[in-house]
């Protein structure tokens, strides 16, 4: 089976929402696939939760979002909220998810 992770930085919902569309899309069709929330990304828990965005509910509900960043959501000022929406919450890499955790377990790495 193909193994995707893809990385999400920025903070924009629009492009945040193809994110969504494409993981959703690729476990739809079988593969694998995880999302990680790094810098400007792990802002929008909050926007995508209470706006209530149904794609962002489907991957939530899938347990496609497998990190979202510990070290940016604390500079960010989002750091209670993340770790109280119920998703993983952390970073082996000072805080931050390492591209090689992943590609040492067989993933493909998109970053957007």
């Amino acid at each position: 089976m193909e193994k995707f992770v893809i990385f999400a930085f920025q903070g924009n919902p629009v492009c945040f929402v193809h994110v969504l569309l494409n993981a959703l899309d690729m476990h739809a069709k079988g593969k694998d696939v995880k999302i990680v929330l790094e810098g400007e990304a792990v802002t929008l828990v909050k926007k995508m939760t209470e706006s209530k965005n149904p794609l962002f509910k489907k991957v939530v509900d899938l347990s496609l979002i497998d990190c979202v960043c510990r070290a940016c959501s604390a500079t960010l000022g989002v750091l209670e909220y993340n770790e109280q929406s119920g998703l993983p919450v952390g970073g082996d890499m000072s805080n931050h998810p390492s591209f090689l955790s992943y590609t040492e377990q067989g993933y493909q790495i998109i970053t957007l």
